[in-house]
C-alpha cells in the first residue's frame, strides 16, 4: 500500500479505521469499499493497478535480501518521536538497527560544501553528542552530513542516516564505504521509499521531515541561504522541535542562513552544553558551573565548595589547590595521567591525544568522567582545562 501513489499518511488513517486495522483487507477491497473509507477515485484506481503488479510475498522476499525491514507505525521498532508527526511515514524500511534509546537524538545537517571551519565544527558537536550517549540523526549527504555520521562513528557514538531513496542502493555513491559502516557499528539507514526507488530531488525535501522528526533538535553547523538544509528548518519549526545554530562569518556566504535563524530566535551554539540545556541533558554539564564559576568566568571559592572554611588557593605542582581534597576517582591511573596534560590554559582534545598518545575516543569518555567529577573543565570548543 505504502507504494500507491497519493496515499500518504492522512488516507492510511482512513483506511485503517475503515477497515478496523487490517490493511489486508483494504489491499483486497473492492473499489466502492474503497470509496466508502473515504478514499478518492484517483487514489482508489492507482491502489488497484498497484494490486495487479505487486505481489507482498515477493516483496517481502525482496526487503529479506537486501537486509531491510519494513516497520509500520505500529511496530514497537518504529520511532516514538516521529509517530508524533503528523505526516508521519505509515511504513519506515530500515537496513540496521533501530533502539529506544535513539529518542535521545539530535539531527545535525548543513550544507554540502561546508568550508573548514564547518567541518571542524561539526567533528567537534558530534564528537561531544556521541560520548554523552546522544545519537546523531543526518542524512548522508556530502558535507556536513557525511562529518556528522563519521565523527560520532569515531567518538563510538550511534548514528542514524536518512535517505531520500530505496535502501537497494546509497546516494551519493561516495558515502557507500560509510554507510556500510553505519550498519555494521550498530547504527541504522532509514527510508520511506520503497526499494527500487531513485534518489530525485523532489525525495529530499520529504526526506528531511524524517530527519528532524526524529530528534529532539535539529543542529545547523554551516548553511547558506540556498542549502536544502532549509527545508529540515520548516520542518522543525512545523513539529514544534528545537532549532540549534553554529554563528559564522558574516562575510561568509557559507553561514547566512545560520546566522539569520540566530537572529530570528534559534539557539545559538557555541558549545555542546548549549545543546544539551536545551533538550533537558544537562545534568552532568551543570554540576562543574555550580562548583567552579558560571558561564562568565565569575569563579566561586573552590575551598568553600569542598568544606575548606579557609578557602586556600595556593597552588602545588601536580595542580591542585592546597586545603581542597580531590575526588577518590583522581585515584584512577588513566585519569590522573591524562590529568598531568591538563593545565589552567586550555587544550584542544586532539593535543591531548596526541600528548598522551592514547586514541581520541579513549580521551573523550575520560574527559567525560573528569567533566563530571568537577576535575576539569570545557573552555569550549573541545578545548579543556582546570577548574
Amino acid at each position: 500500500m505504502s507504494q500507491t501513489p497519493g496515499l500518504g499518511a492522512a488516507r492510511f488513517r482512513l483506511l485503517e479505521s475503515h477497515f478496523g486495522g487490517d490493511l489486508e483487507l483494504a489491499w483486497k477491497a473492492p473499489q466502492r469499499e474503497l470509496r466508502a473509507a473515504g478514499i478518492g477515485g484517483g487514489v482508489v484506481k492507482a491502489i488497484v493497478e498497484g494490486r495487479e503488479k505487486i505481489d507482498p510475498d515477493q516483496e517481502l522476499d525482496r526487503l529479506a535480501s537486501c537486509g531491510v525491514k519494513a516497520l509500520t507505525w505500529h511496530d514497537e521498532e518504529y520511532p516514538r518521536r516521529l509517530k508524533e508527526v503528523v505526516d508521519a511515514p505509515p511504513v519506515l524500511f530500515c537496513r540496521g538497527t533501530l533502539h529506544p534509546d535513539d529518542e535521545t537524538s539530535v539531527a545535525v545537517v548543513g550544507t554540502r560544501r561546508p568550508t573548514e571551519y564547518g567541518y571542524r565544527v561539526t567533528a567537534e558537536l558530534c564528537t561531544e553528542l556521541a560520548v554523552r550517549g546522544v545519537a546523531v540523526v543526518s542524512g548522508l549527504a556530502l558535507g556536513v552530513d557525511a562529518r556528522a555520521h563519521k565523527a560520532t562513528l569515531d567518538a563510538g557514538g550511534r548514528t542514524i542516516a536518512v535517505l531520500g531513496n530505496g535502501l537497494d542502493t546509497v546516494y551519493p555513491r561516495e558515502n557507500r564505504r560509510l554507510a556500510e559502516r553505519i550498519v555494521a557499528e550498530g547504527g541504522a539507514l532509514v527510508s520511506e521509499f520503497p526499494l527500487g526507488t531513485r534518489p530525485e530531488a523532489s525525495n529530499f525535501p520529504r526526506r528531511n521531515r524524517i530527519i528532524s522528526g526524529m530528534t529532539l533538535g535539529t543542529l545547523i553547523t554551516e548553511a547558506s541561504e540556498t542549502s536544502g538544509t532549509r527545508w529540515t528548518v520548516y520542518h522543525a519549526l512545523e513539529q514544534n522541535r528545537e532549532i540549534f545554530c553554529v554563528p559564522g562569518s558574516i562575510y561568509s556566504d557559507a553561514s547566512k542562513l545560520t546566522n539569520r535563524l540566530i537572529r530570528e530566535g534559534a539557539k545559538l551554539v557555541c558549545d555542546v552544553s548549549d545543546i544539551l540545556v536545551e533538550i533537558g541533558l544537562d545534568t552532568a554539564v551543570r554540576q562543574i558551573p555550580m562548583s567552579f564559576g558560571n558561564k562568565d568566568g565569575e569563579r566561586s571559592n573552590p575551598g568553600e565548595e569542598f568544606g575548606n572554611q579557609a578557602g586556600a588557593t595556593t597552588l602545588v605542582e601536580d595542580g591542585w589547590t592546597e586545603g581542597v581534597t580531590p575526588s577518590p576517582a583522581s585515584d584512577d591511573p588513566d585519569e590522573s595521567d591524562l590529568l598531568r596534560h591538563i593545565n589552567r590554559e586550555p587544550t584542544h582534545i586532539d593535543d591531548l591525544a596526541r600528548l598522551t598518545g592514547r586514541p581520541i575516543t579513549e580521551i573523550s569518555g575520560l574527559l567525560t568522567m573528569l567533566e563530571i567529577k568537577g576535575l576539569v573543565l570545557q573552555a569550549g570548543m573541545m578545548h579543556y582545562q582546570l577548574p
